[in-house]
Parts: C-alpha cells; sequence; structure tokens
C-alpha cells in the first residue's frame, strides 16, 4: 500500500510528464538513427541547449512570481553587440566589457520590473516594449550588421565561459558547467529558502503574501533583473561561442523559453514552478530540434512538433492535476 501511494505521488508530480516524454523521445530517435547517441552529436546538442536553457532557469523563478519576460531574446543578443563594441573599439579591456553589457541587462530588467511593480503595467505589455527598445538599440549600434569577428582565444573570460575539454569522447563546454551551476543554485533557492517561499507566494496570492510581511515588488524587481542578466550571460556565450555579434541573434528565443518552462510544469499564471520540470522541457525541446534533423524531417516543420507537444503536455498537466485534487 505504501508503494502505491509512493508511486502515485510520483505520477501526480508536475515532471512525471516531461520525464516520460524525454525517454520516449531519445528512445524513439535513437532507434531511428543510431548516431543520435554519439559522443559528437550529444556534445553539440548540449553545446547549444545550455545558452537557452540559462535563460529558461530565470524565466522559471519569474513566472513562478506570476510574470514572464518578453525581452529576453532581445537582451540576449544587444548584451553582446554593446560587450564586443566597448571592447572592439578599445573603450574598455573585455572582463570590464563583459561587466557593462551586464550591468546594462541588470538595468533593463530594473525598468522592467520598476514598470510591471511600480505603474501596475502588465508585464507583457512591458517587456513588448522593451523587445523593441532592445532589438532596435542592437540594429542601431551596429547599423544592422554583425560586429566583426575576432579572436578570443587567448582571452581568459572567454576560455572561463566557453572553454572545452574532453572526457572520453564527449567534448564538454565550460557553459555546460555553467548551466549545471546554475540549475542547482535555482532548484535550491525555489525550494529551500526563504525567498522560494516568497516568489511562489508572489504569484500565488500577492495580497496575502503582502499581509504576511513579503515585499512583492522587490521580489518581482530582483527576479526581472535576475532575467535580464540570465540573456545577456547567455547571449555572451553565444557570441564567443561562435565569433560573432549578430543584432538580429536570439530573435524568437523569448516564445521558445516560456515554452521550455511551460512543458515543464511551471504554472503559467504563477504560484508553482520547478526547475527540475523546466532543465527536462529544456532538453525536450532542444533534443526535438536536433532530432527531427537527425531523422530527416525538414528542420522547417520543427515549430509544428512544439506546438503539438505544448498542447499535449498541457492536456497532460490539467488531467494530473484533477487526479490530484480529486485524491486518486
Amino acid at each position: 500500500m505504501d508503494n502505491r501511494s509512493l508511486v502515485q505521488r510520483f505520477i501526480a508530480k508536475p515532471e512525471f510528464g516531461p520525464l516520460v516524454l524525454l525517454i520516449l523521445e531519445i528512445a524513439i530517435f535513437w532507434s531511428i538513427n543510431p548516431d543520435f547517441l554519439s559522443p559528437l552529436n550529444i556534445s553539440n546538442t548540449l553545446a547549444f541547449t545550455v545558452e537557452l536553457g540559462l535563460i529558461a532557469l530565470a524565466m522559471t523563478l519569474l513566472m513562478t512570481s506570476g510574470e514572464f519576460d518578453l525581452s529576453v531574446g532581445s537582451v540576449f543578443g544587444l548584451s553582446a553587440v554593446v560587450m564586443w563594441t566597448v571592447f572592439n573599439t578599445g573603450l574598455a579591456p573585455l572582463p570590464l566589457a563583459f561587466l557593462i553589457a551586464i550591468g546594462l541587462a541588470m538595468l533593463i530588467g530594473f525598468v522592467n520590473g520598476w514598470f510591471v511593480t511600480r505603474l501596475a503595467i502588465p508585464s507583457f505589455l512591458v517587456t513588448l516594449g522593451m523587445l523593441l527598445i532592445a532589438r532596435g538599440s542592437a540594429l542601431y549600434i551596429t547599423d544592422g550588421f554583425p560586429q566583426r569577428t575576432w579572436n578570443a582565444e587567448d582571452q581568459w573570460l572567454a576560455q572561463l565561459l566557453v572553454g572545452d575539454f574532453y572526457v572520453g569522447g564527449f567534448r564538454v563546454y565550460m557553459s555546460l558547467l555553467w548551466f549545471a551551476l546554475f540549475a542547482f543554485l535555482a532548484h535550491y533557492l525555489l525550494t529551500q529558502t526563504k525567498a522560494g517561499n516568497w516568489i511562489q507566494a508572489s504569484g500565488g496570492n500577492p495580497n496575502a503574501a503582502r499581509a504576511r510581511g513579503v515585499n512583492v515588488r522587490r521580489t518581482k524587481v530582483a527576479l526581472f533583473m535576475l532575467s535580464s542578466a540570465m540573456a545577456a550571460f547567455a547571449g555572451i556565450i553565444s557570441s564567443i561561442r561562435t565569433s560573432a555579434a549578430n543584432p538580429n541573434s536570439g530573435t524568437g528565443y523569448e516564445l521558445e523559453i516560456i515554452a521550455m518552462v511551460v512543458i515543464g510544469g511551471t504554472v503559467l499564471t504563477g504560484g508553482r514552478g520547478t526547475i527540475i520540470g523546466t532543465v527536462l522541457g529544456i532538453f525536450i525541446l532542444r533534443i526535438m530540434r536536433n532530432g527531427i534533423v537527425m531523422v530527416g524531417v525538414p528542420g522547417l516543420a520543427y515549430n509544428i512538433f512544439i506546438g503539438a507537444i505544448i498542447l499535449g503536455m498541457m492536456a497532460l498537466h490539467s488531467w494530473l492535476e484533477r487526479r490530484h485534487n480529486a485524491g486518486t
């Protein structure tokens, strides 16, 4: 009886559906093309996955608080442009240019949070406006062209962010370790700290949270700043890896990131989030993008699969929620 109860509790968890889908996804792609699980393909998939994954971790915390950020894709592109513009023009060494870009991103997040919490404007509208401002700024700075390429191999910061090493046949990028570190910290923050309780309370019932002494405004502003900072960090990592700061990079990322978080089981209306589920959602979508190419499906069909997964996972989450509430 106890074992059955344990199984039921596991099935009721929001991470159960994404875990099953991920396992099925890997099994199907591997059965069609054995090279799908080759060390080279796994290494390449992980290199691309963690860049969006870093943003998704912060977005999970923000969405748990009842808000979301549509400007992360634009901040992803703008921050890399700003860093390399400052560095290439000789205004500052690379480490200082990196801090300037991160600082600018945090300022953008602060502005987003201030408009949402102080002026009571929905985060959809605020961050949509910031999306246009950030993207327009990146295009204006570069005249619409990617920054010239550079050689960052001798920069210690570049090695720290995207350096690589081999474990057997697997090529591991430092960005994967950064992702693992931030995933652990975000999970710990959300589940084991007072701040995590504040985040969930801010999204679940803001009025009750305020009555219990939670500073909802400060919590949400801090999360907007974190979201923008992580978008900047991911954009800078991507620019070093690809040796290009494209003002259009990150276009459309915001919707894919929100999809990762929602597929993972975080409630869109706030109040409940799961970092473990988000990590599963990240791998579901990025493995899907890689897998459909590996098995010969046209890459242009990717959005069809994303839409189907979102609808299917939402139906599954709704069913599990009803069963949980009914006590079955």
